[in-house]
């Protein structure tokens, strides 16, 4: 309940007026602090259409995780001529890629020199030109322990997967990852070189410069240096785009550099 005092000394028309301006002053502070009120709600409308705005930008920017292919978890690229070819990344991949991924009219690629990866060209029974053997021959031996060593060409040799065999000679021991070649080898010299590129899906692709030109939108070609991994595919990754992990996980043993 409200109290009304009243000046016992005024009249009550002089009682009135008092109030009349006490009223008065409480409508010009009630307008002021509606107006207040009002341009604190516009403020904040226009605060939230902007932070929802951006925040649609960003889900927008945001990239779904793309789902990866079953040979990724390799190396590989797809030649020019739109053969996959699947290399190991170490011992334990290249048996899996032998025992498990390798069928009877593929070709099988390798080196003599120790600490290489066994590379596959999946043919699916078809004819397999010249650009395609080199360009797996390439990614063969630079993907092997010469780039390391800062070679410039190395010997690869390609053989049929029923020449390729986990039975060691009378005496002899074969360890994880590696085979006995028995027949014929089919010999090329490949010069070590490597391009990084990044596919139409977002993969990220590592071999031959001539594999790699013809299926990557952006490419990079990288050489022999002394920079460190983490490094270069930072450098990479500014030309090309792609995920930072997926380009180091397709970079060479061994130091390397951009080719500018």
């Amino acid at each position: 309940m409200a109290i009304i005092e009243l000046d016992l000394t005024k009249d009550v028309n002089a009682n009135a007026a008092v109030y009349f301006e006490k009223a008065k002053k409480c409508r010009h502070k009630l307008k002021g602090a509606e107006e207040a009120l009002a341009k604190s709600k516009e403020k904040l409308s226009q605060l939230l259409k902007k932070n929802s705005k951006e925040l649609e930008k960003a889900e927008k920017e945001v990239k779904i995780e793309r789902e990866k292919k079953w040979y990724e978890k390799f190396r590989w690229f797809i030649s020019s001529e739109g053969f996959l070819c699947i290399g190991g990344r170490d011992a334990t991949s290249n048996e899996i890629i032998i025992k498990k991924h390798t069928e009877k009219n593929d070709i099988v690629f390798h080196t003599e020199a120790p600490g290489s990866p066994f590379f596959c060209i999946k043919t699916e029974g078809k004819k397999v030109n010249e650009d395609t053997l080199n360009e797996t021959a390439i990614a063969t031996a630079s993907y092997s322990r010469a780039w390391k060593l800062g070679l410039g060409y190395l010997e690869v040799f390609y053989v049929n997967p029923e020449q390729v065999s986990k039975q060691a000679m009378s005496g002899e021991y074969i360890g994880r990852g590696a085979f006995m070649i028995y027949g014929k080898k089919n010999k090329i010299s490949a010069q070590i070189g490597l391009a990084i590129g990044i596919t139409k899906e977002s993969a990220i692709m590592g071999g031959a410069l001539s594999a790699i030109k013809k299926n990557c939108e952006k490419y990079v070609e990288i050489r022999h240096g002394k920079e460190k991994a983490s490094k270069v595919a930072k450098q990479i990754q500014h030309f090309i785009g792609g995920d930072l992990d997926e380009i180091i996980r397709n970079l060479p043993s061994g130091g390397c550099e951009l080719k500018k």
